[in-house]
């Protein structure tokens, strides 16, 4: 009886055994804990806390297309840390291939001030101070900075209380920069 019952079970198993695609089991082995995985992750359109956060990290090393991509995926899911982020992108002309986009900057800025960010309001508040990108209001931008300071955002305090004079904030090596454009 053992016999036939072995010999059953042998009759039923394959005679060849195929070869099993390993992808069919999804990735294996992935990275944890890397910027490589973060790209990984905002390249199938996964968005968390942790890699939008990583944004910074690559600014920093100066990898700024890996960058763009994270802040912009984020900033497109509703973060406003990372459009200020994308802000500072164009302000800058990094990761872009363009250069310096004031008009790209503005539009960032006001997209998280618009969603009651504090640094966004900061940061349009000094687009429309500066008509860095908009058309110069001064006037709109003071009550920015204002939102921004009363919100505890300490470089707007500190604009606040040296009148608006945006020497305070900006050294004057970098007027050239915000010369206006029109």
């Amino acid at each position: 009886m053992r016999y036939l019952i072995f010999a059953l079970a042998l009759a039923a198993t394959p005679l060849a055994a195929e070869e099993e695609d390993p992808s069919q089991f999804g990735d294996l082995n992935r990275e944890e804990l890397t910027l490589n995985r973060v790209i990984e992750n905002i390249r199938r359109g996964e968005v968390s806390m942790t890699s939008c956060a990583a944004g910074y990290f690559m600014t920093k090393k100066g990898d700024h297309s890996d960058a763009r991509l994270t802040f912009e995926t984020c900033a497109n899911a509703g973060n406003t840390a990372a459009m200020a982020w994308m802000g500072y992108l164009d302000d800058n002309g990094l990761g872009n291939g363009t250069g310096i986009d004031p008009q790209g900057a503005a539009e960032w800025n006001k997209r998280a001030a618009e969603l009651g960010d504090p640094v966004g309001m900061f940061n349009h508040g000094i687009d429309l101070m500066r008509g860095w990108g908009v058309a110069e209001d001064s006037e709109a931008g003071r009550r920015f900075i204002d939102r921004a300071a009363d919100e505890g955002v300490a470089i707007a305090e500190r604009l606040r209380g040296a009148d608006y004079d945006l020497n305070e904030i900006t050294p004057d090596a970098d007027n050239w920069k915000f010369s206006p454009l029109f």
